[in-house]
């Protein structure tokens, strides 16, 4: 039994059962924190990109944290069993509110660690997305004074995509652990080990970009590769023609939005087990609002990875068309202008794929790459 986490696996937390099976592909940010989880340093930080692993980590090691100063082995396991369910009363885990981590959380931060912990001698705070935190320095200074200097038995966990210049300071008085993207041959694996066949755990590996939680998705999704091969037969129908333009952008964000349809199912199972675990230990606490929020974020999320996973196949299939069939490419001989047309298709896509942090319009961003970029026939 155990809570789903954002790689919408279970952690196991029966006895027996090894909790960091929930954390594939990361062998050694796992042995890092097998280690530290009977004496750890006062900060950590798990940096690496969505999917890989991180979030989940962070709910198995705070739960091996406060299991370790349990002074029975049934305690230890109730310890666990409380961190899993999101339940347990001195782990907080901390979700941005809004685009950035504001100083109104930050606060919210500072005074948690200074409560004693409830339970035992050690509590956990877990800092969600601190990559995202205000660009005022005086903010994250703030939070520097209590990273750096907590309060007896607390532990700060902070999760991070990358390291902007406001989280530099901060990152050099904590533990890094790396959580690097997830290969694909991991990514299939763990996916035919959830059941699906090898051949479409392949495929959807290649789609996920070391995601494993996108994968999952993917791997529930029976639309999947109607979608990669509409996005691959973009260039055979371009003809310059902004009417043309139109109609297959209108295409592709209905495709986009058929694809929201299994997240959405895993957030209404996600509510539905909130709703339970409210029943069973009350509101207070529950995590509801930042539960909506998080879902809200997610489906944002989704559209962008999968304008990321669109682009990429357009960019195979001018780069398929530039390599002889004697190659694995698709392609006959092309001229010197063809060529250098095809090769400029690609090098717009590298620069469509980099824009998505912005989160540019979908529509007015496909219909002015779709018109800039050249037909294949």
């Amino acid at each position: 039994m155990g809570l789903v986490s954002d790689t919408g696996a279970a952690i196991d937390v029966e006895p027996g059962l090894d909790p960091w099976r929930a954390v594939p592909g990361q062998e050694r940010a796992v042995a890092q924190l097998r280690a530290s989880a009977p004496d750890p340093v006062h900060a950590f930080l798990f940096l690496g990109p969505p999917g890989a692993g991180k979030e989940t980590a962070a709910l198995v090691f705070a739960g091996e944290v406060l299991a370790a100063s349990a002074a029975t082995s049934d305690d230890a396991a109730r310890h666990r069993r409380l961190a899993a369910d999101g339940q347990h009363p001195d782990i907080t885990i901390v979700r941005r509110v809004g685009a950035f981590v504001s100083a109104e959380q930050v606060d919210d931060i500072i005074r948690i660690a200074a409560l004693k912990p409830m339970e035992g001698s050690r509590k956990v705070l877990v800092l969600d997305e601190f990559h995202l935190i205000t660009n005022k320095p005086e903010v994250a200074g703030k939070l520097l004074k209590s990273i750096e200097e907590p309060p007896g038995g607390t532990v700060f966990i902070v999760l991070s995509d990358d390291l902007p210049d406001e989280l530099i300071t901060i990152a050099s008085r904590c533990l890094e652990i790396g959580f690097p993207a997830l290969s694909d041959d991991v990514v299939a694996s763990v996916l035919v080990a959830d059941g699906l066949d090898a051949e479409r755990a392949a495929r959807v590996s290649i789609a996920a970009y070391g995601d494993l939680d996108r994968a999952r998705l993917l791997a529930r999704d029976e639309r999947f590769a109607l979608r990669v091969d509409a996005w691959r037969a973009i260039p055979t129908r371009l003809d310059g023609s902004g009417a043309t333009v139109a109609l297959a952008v209108a295409e592709l964000r209905a495709a986009i939005d058929d694809a929201a349809l299994p997240l959405r199912d895993r957030q209404h199972a996600e509510a539905d087990a909130l709703t339970e675990r409210i029943e069973r230990y009350g509101q207070r606490g529950s995590g509801a609002r930042a539960l909506e929020e998080r879902h809200r974020r997610q489906l944002r999320r989704l559209r962008t990875d999968e304008l990321r996973m669109g682009f990429g196949e357009l960019a195979r299939t001018y780069r398929d068309r530039l390599l002889p069939s004697s190659a694995g490419g698709t392609g006959r001989a092309l001229d010197p202008a063809q060529v250098d047309a095809v090769t400029a298709a690609v090098r717009l896509l590298a620069e469509a794929t980099d824009s998505l942090i912005r989160n540019p319009t979908d529509e007015l961003m496909l219909q002015a790459l779709l018109l800039r970029l050249p037909a294949l026939r």
